[in-house]
């Protein structure tokens, strides 16, 4: 018996369809692809389908999933229900936002080719409103076509490539053997001498403390035992501007007078813009004053872009706020997942133990170039990351043209929904797609996967510009950590589901032991 999915998909893909001719060659560019769909007829003298032809579920039936069935926080789980009842793609509505949903690798790749130079995303209004009801500039998030791609260029330099990526090594290492010390001080509290509570929190403050001394080039304590006021406050209305965004997202404008959550985003991001200006403002008058004295200006991130006159500074303040959020929740989420599943997979770690002690002896600090000697560790990392998207759904708007896939055309500015964690755990695109594996990265395995099955740092132009960054730290933290320490679980643990706010989120904490491996 064929499955509803698969004989979709096999329509869609069958020789001689509009899908499959445009996958082999590349979207748009394809010549007969261009010329039938122009006429308003595809092959075979068929009318072009549009967003109505699509299948999907009603707005009762998305309402009723969403909020009588409880899949608010698990929209991610959502993809799955849905994909198996609709088929690789399918619409949907909600609210004033209409959605062409993404399911399926190829169909994916053949959308986001289509991308054009200046693709928008849809958390922007959100954000935008903020920047709009404050008067501030736009970031990387919020700036759209030409002023995003001029903004974009800008930032992109000193972050995107490899090498430039290395020069952070040692602000990395520097905030990895901080941590490293808090663990040891955490371990020392707990009854057993080597337990340490909720690993996501401390990794998200690893991670904080990580990204503001990339960004701001100063450390900003969040690695102390006792974190600064000012910092925590920091801290806390990060997380809740992203919780109440949840809800703004979907509620009608007209509950932002009645109900608190929109105040409390607002609130949210005041004190977030309020913190990184402040940073800011005294990295601008260190670099004034030295300029003043004659002195040579040194420095990474900030100063570059204070210096390099191509960025006003209201636009610096927008933009440097939008990339530290950027920054944290990728490392520290997936990182706690990594941790979660070697504990539970000691054969997998002790590998991982081996290959790690083998590239980097126990006397040395490991640096960027000793991770391509640690093809199991990048597997981690990758696993974790097509198990675990840190944003399990993606979008795009394409505003400067028509968009054709197969059999249907969408107008501009339609929105497509990119359904990451329903791509990523589909056995047509990976075999035992629930397995934690990472060894299904290794070359030697023969991967076999489609290359748009897995893409949690995006795809494009408007692919994360911290990706470089954000691997590094990865790496190198997660390979200290397993060198150091023998992990295992909590006894009273047990299994740990994912919840999405806006990112993918533990659902309860991650409680681990650390075991001094000179004691095993």
């Amino acid at each position: 018996m064929i499955s509803p999915y698969h004989r979709r998909c096999f329509l869609l893909l069958r020789p001689g369809s509009q899908l499959l001719q445009t996958c082999r060659t590349g979207g748009t560019q394809s010549g007969a692809v261009t010329e039938t769909t122009a006429t308003g007829i595809t092959e075979g003298g068929k009318k072009v389908k549009t967003f109505k032809d699509l299948p999907g579920p009603s707005l009762l039936t998305n309402l009723y999933w969403f909020f009588l069935r409880g899949y608010l926080l698990h929209t991610h789980e959502l993809q799955l229900i849905y994909k198996k009842r609709y088929g690789p793609w399918w619409k949907s509505a909600i609210g004033k936002f209409k959605m062409v949903n993404i399911a399926d690798p190829h169909i994916l790749e053949v959308m986001v080719r289509q991308e054009g130079k200046y693709p928008m995303r849809t958390e922007i209004d959100l954000w935008r409103e903020h920047r709009d009801l404050r008067n501030y500039a736009y970031g990387p998030f919020t700036e759209q076509a030409e002023k995003w791609h001029a903004l974009r260029t800008v930032l992109n330099k000193r972050m995107l490539k490899p090498l430039e990526a290395k020069t952070y090594v040692g602000s990395i290492n520097e905030v990895i053997l901080d941590f490293m010390v808090r663990l040891q001080d955490l371990r020392k509290e707990s009854p057993s001498g080597d337990m340490v509570n909720d690993v996501a929190n401390e990794l998200y403050r690893f991670a904080f403390e990580g990204v503001s001394y990339i960004v701001f080039e100063t450390r900003i304590g969040c690695l102390e035992k006792q974190i600064p006021p000012e910092t925590q406050r920091f801290i806390d209305s990060i997380g809740q501007m992203f919780k109440n965004s949840v809800y703004v997202n979907y509620l009608p404008e007209w509950t932002r007078g009645i109900l608190p959550y929109w105040r409390r985003y607002i609130e949210g991001w005041d004190n977030v813009f309020d913190f990184g200006k402040k940073l800011i403002d005294r990295k601008m008058s260190e670099i004034q004053s030295r300029v003043e004295k004659g002195e040579e200006l040194k420095g990474e991130y900030l100063t570059y872009l204070l210096s390099s006159g191509k960025l006003t500074l209201p636009e610096v303040y927008g933009s440097v706020c939008e990339l530290l959020l950027a920054g944290v929740d990728t490392t520290s989420n997936t990182l706690s997942w990594s941790l979660y599943h070697l504990a539970k997979d000691p054969e997998l770690q002790q590998t991982l133990y081996e290959e790690v002690m083998e590239a980097v002896p126990i006397d040395r600090i490991p640096v960027a170039d000793d991770i391509s000697r640690m093809p199991l560790l990048r597997g981690v990392i990758k696993e974790t990351l097509r198990l675990y998207p840190v944003i399990p759904t993606n979008a795009r708007i394409i505003h400067e043209h028509e968009v054709t896939i197969g059999d249907y055309k969408f107008p501009k500015n339609t929105l497509f929904v990119l359904s990451h964690y329903a791509i990523a755990r589909d056995e047509a695109n990976f075999s035992n797609p629930e397995k934690f594996f990472p060894q299904r990265w290794l070359r030697d395995k023969g991967m076999t996967h489609h290359p748009f099955s897995s893409i949690p740092f995006g795809y494009g132009v408007r692919a994360c510009a911290g990706k470089r960054i954000a691997e590094l730290e990865m790496h190198l933290a997660l390979s200290q950590m397993i060198r150091m320490f023998e992990i295992k679980p909590d006894s009273q643990l047990g299994n740990v589901k994912s919840i999405a706010r806006i990112v993918l989120t533990p659902s309860k904490p991650i409680n681990l032991r650390f075991i001094d491996r000179k004691s095993v």
